[in-house]
């Protein structure tokens, strides 16, 4: 398979962890300190917003580093390799464990919403623990999927 094939892929993976980082950087601290204005007597919710955001990320470039090396095996013609099944069984338990950090943090988001009135904090938070979960589901399809290619594929190679 020629080079330039998964460039594409590998420049959206990058892309797609630009924004997080800032968010990380600007966004999330500012979240920490809103949900500490709004529970003054609990200064603690701070550091549990800061943890929860802060936990979930590393997952996320943790599957983001997975995805490149899934697409480098693509380049390197080792796509239906256990290599492959391996990066797809670490994407699928990233997206489970950014789906279970998300949801542990629900009563966080839940007690802002409350005190400032905005439901669609709530909304936002399950649509990242839906999303993480279609993800782990389809990661767990491929990952099934290329087992089974894989042992056709030895099945043919003994064959001939």
């Amino acid at each position: 398979m020629e080079r330039g094939t998964t460039l594409f892929l590998k420049v959206a993976v990058i892309v797609i962890g630009i924004p997080v980082l800032a968010l990380c950087i600007f966004a999330v601290p500012e979240i920490a300190n809103f949900a500490a204005e709004l529970y003054p007597d609990h200064p603690y919710i701070k550091y549990l917003v800061l943890i929860d955001l802060y936990a979930a990320a590393i997952p996320f470039y943790f599957a983001l580093y997975q995805a490149f090396k899934l697409l480098s095996y693509i380049d390197k013609n080792k796509a239906f390799s256990e290599l492959s099944v391996q990066a797809l069984k670490k994407i699928k338990y990233c997206a489970i464990a950014i789906s279970g950090l998300y949801a542990a943090g629900m009563p966080l988001f839940y007690l802002m919403a409350e005190m400032d009135d905005a439901p669609g904090i709530i909304v936002i938070g399950m649509v990242i623990i839906f999303a993480s979960m279609v993800i782990a589901v389809f990661a767990a399809v491929l990952q099934k999927l290329l087992k089974e290619a894989i042992e056709i594929k030895s099945e043919n190679d003994l064959t001939i």
